[in-house]
């Protein structure tokens, strides 16, 4: 339990609501309510008083029962780090929980955008197996080439129009991801009571999305090996990016929020010795999607095969993991 569980269990086992704890403080409702809500912290005079009206040690109300041993392990292992103790900037809860509730609101806008970059070929495909399909469809090569890369082009400047949009409103917090930091009293507690909560969600949209991605080659297999031509194999393809932009919306979507939680907590990927080794590998990754990104556009370009160039992200993506522990390897 933390502070803001402690005083609303307390205040109901007396029988107290809000407004009657309230003029007993001398506050307002909605200052109480606030303390419940892990909104906002009271001041020290403030735990005294409800120490006194409560009849418990202020001990018991500011010592958090939920995830002490966590939180130890996490200190020792911070301490244990090189990382720069200068700097540290502090996070209050009200600034834990502006960034929480701005992940909430933006979360499913950037899973989109990635989405829609997912789908962006998806017309040009299905545009090229009609103008190649014998048995009359009046569709020219040159239409289809037309018409699907505008229509990939128009997806992708929206995709990052959404990017650039929502990307800005959390560029405020990105030291939480490259700086170390230091949590307010009373923020940990909050954030994991929070993250426990997710927990659950987030198991099953990543199960659900992996899956997702997992099937997206069924509809390849299984349209490939039918003999009515090549277009039963190209709406293969189609079937399998809109599975794959599903799946994705789910993992990415989940991702960010859970990855929040991270971040304040400084675990997994957001320990401060990962921070240090992520800035070093900043230029390495700018470097490496770039060259892929150059590699995929002239690749559909000169040959056309949009239907077959797009396997260059799950290749690259599966590299990448070697290329980053490579260099890892070579700076140690």
């Amino acid at each position: 339990m933390i502070l803001a569980d402690k005083i609303a269990d307390l205040r109901k086992k007396n029988g107290w609501s809000q407004e009657e704890l309230s003029n007993q403080l001398g506050v307002s409702r909605q200052a109480v309510s606030k303390w419940e809500s892990a909104s906002t912290i009271p001041d020290l005079d403030k735990i005294i008083k409800m120490s006194n009206i409560f009849g418990v040690s202020t001990d018991y109300l500011l010592k958090d029962s939920f995830g002490d041993e966590k939180e130890e392990e996490v200190i020792i292992e911070n301490s244990l780090e090189d990382s720069i103790e200068e700097n540290i900037q502090t996070v209050s809860i009200e600034t834990a929980n502006e960034y929480l509730n701005l992940l909430k609101n933006v979360t499913s806008k950037i899973a989109l955008g990635v989405s829609i970059c997912i789908l962006s070929p998806v017309l040009l495909i299905g545009l090229a197996g009609l103008s190649d399909e014998e048995g009359g469809y009046a569709i020219s090569e040159t239409f289809a080439v037309g018409v699907g890369v505008t229509v990939l082009l128009v997806m992708v400047a929206v995709a990052v129009a959404i990017f650039l949009t929502y990307g800005r409103k959390l560029g405020m917090y990105e030291y939480l991801e490259r700086e170390p930091i230091e949590l307010a009293y009373g923020v940990r507690g909050m954030v994991e009571k929070e993250k426990y909560k997710y927990e659950g969600t987030h198991s099953r949209k990543l199960a659900i999305g992996i899956v997702l991605c997992i099937l997206s080659a069924v509809p390849i297999m299984v349209l490939g090996i039918s003999s009515k031509g090549e277009m039963l194999v190209i709406i293969g393809v189609d079937l399998c990016l809109i599975l794959v932009a599903v799946g994705v919306f789910l993992i990415v979507s989940t991702g960010i929020i859970y990855g929040g939680f991270q971040k304040l907590l400084e675990e997994g990927d957001y320990t401060r010795r990962k921070k240090q080794e992520n800035e070093k590998n900043d230029v390495l990754s700018t470097i490496y999607w770039c060259t892929v990104t150059a590699i995929y556009l002239g690749w559909s370009f000169i040959t056309r095969d949009w239907e077959k160039t797009w396997i260059i992200w799950p290749v690259a993506a599966v590299f990448y993991g070697a290329v980053i522990g490579i260099s890892s390897v070579f700076r140690k």
